[in-house]
């Protein structure tokens, strides 16, 4: 087999996108066997826990209807009032044991695979009538199992009727001699017992069931690695839409820092490659805020804002590194940062008193000590 057929194989477990796709299509691992199991037990439970109120009425049911007077026998209407309340009698007789089997014939499939009405499952699809692709369901390994099934559960349930009819010959001759009522008794519980029997047969089939349904039910979901790719570029994006975004992004966030530059007090400089724009609140309690920062043509737009406006532009490349490095867009330089910061932001706040012709003209500090940690 060439590499590009086998990278073709299902080979990977299925995403939970998938997981979740095939269960809105109806695509459940479901086990009938499971669900016979079920109903055998609920009956035999029904049964015995329901079975003295249900012979019971229908006795009573039975008297009433064979019981009759003379004017019910001349009144033509009389029949139906009777055959309707003995109808309503059955009814409520049954009722408890009909509901045990309804519970259990809907909890018996949902216990494998969960509870999901799907309108997709219903509606139609060409493949479950092309003839090619029955063929290939009619010998594929489910078919095989289906077939292993139903000869594995003719044979035990076989069996087990046999040995039940065999082991309870005697009593169930004995039942035409009993009382009408006692007979229906014990007719009810050898009923009842029979199907314990059986469930219990179908015990061993759903044992083997259950996990075939569950790796028929994987194996079927199971993806090639291109369908996984696939998947994740229309989950997460593909990567050049994704780069665009990006892009689209960090031009909008320059663009809104640009903006911010003329609010700065100083720029800090590299002094070409990296810029920094500084903002300090004197009324204030907090450190200096990070306005601006760039590199390269970012740094050089920068410095351009800051000329236009005439923002001081201070030449420090370790500052301006160490800021451009350690520091987000809006937030406060680090604190080993405060005395170096604070000696430039004076020499900026006194420059600007002496050209207002207010003071002596401020000297250039360049000795600026940076913290090993901020170093860069």
């Amino acid at each position: 087999m060439s590499e590009n057929d086998s990278s073709q194989e299902k080979t990977e477990e299925p995403t939970q996108r998938k997981i979740d796709k095939a269960r809105e299509e109806g695509q459940l691992p479901r086990s009938r066997e499971l669900a016979t199991f079920a109903v055998l037990f609920a009956g035999c439970g029904g049964i015995l826990m329901f079975g003295s109120f249900l012979i019971t009425t229908m006795v009573q049911a039975f008297t009433e209807s064979f019981t009759l007077d003379r004017e019910m026998l001349f009144d033509t209407s009389a029949m139906f009032s009777l055959l309707g309340l003995q109808a309503e009698r059955a009814a409520v007789a049954t009722a408890p044991l009909l509901g045990v089997l309804l519970v259990a014939a809907i909890a018996g499939p949902i216990a494998l695979g969960g509870w999901m009405f799907s309108v997709k499952a219903l509606a139609f699809k060409g493949s479950r009538i092309n003839p090619i692709a029955g063929i290939k369901r009619m010998f594929s390994m489910k078919s095989m199992m289906e077939l292993f099934k139903a000869l594995a559960k003719s044979a035990t349930i076989g069996t087990v009727g046999w040995l039940i009819i065999s082991n309870s010959i005697d009593s169930l001759v004995l039942l035409g001699r009993e009382d009408p009522i006692a007979g229906m008794r014990d007719a009810l519980e050898i009923v009842a017992w029979a199907f314990f029997a059986l469930g219990c047969s179908t015990i061993l089939i759903a044992i083997v069931d259950v996990p075939f349904q569950l790796y028929d039910n994987n194996k079927n979901l199971k993806m090639t690695m291109q369908e996984v790719k696939d998947e994740y570029k229309d989950t997460e994006g593909k990567p050049e839409v994704k780069r665009r975004i990006r892009e689209a992004q960090m031009e909008a966030a320059s663009r809104r820092m640009m903006q911010d530059v003329p609010k700065a007090d100083v720029i800090i400089t590299n002094p070409t490659h990296f810029a920094v724009a500084l903002k300090y609140d004197s009324n204030g309690d907090n450190a200096p805020i990070l306005l601006a920062k760039g590199g390269d043509f970012a740094a050089a737009r920068i410095r351009e804002i800051a000329a236009k406006h005439k923002i001081e532009i201070v030449s420090s490349p370790p500052l301006a590194r160490s800021i451009y490095y350690h520091t987000e867009v809006g937030k406060e330089i680090p604190s080993g940062l405060y005395l170096a910061v604070a000696q430039v932001l004076a020499y900026v706040f006194q420059l600007r008193e002496f050209r207002k012709g207010r003071g002596e003209k401020p000297w250039k500090v360049r000795d600026f000590k940076i913290p090993k940690d901020l170093e860069k």
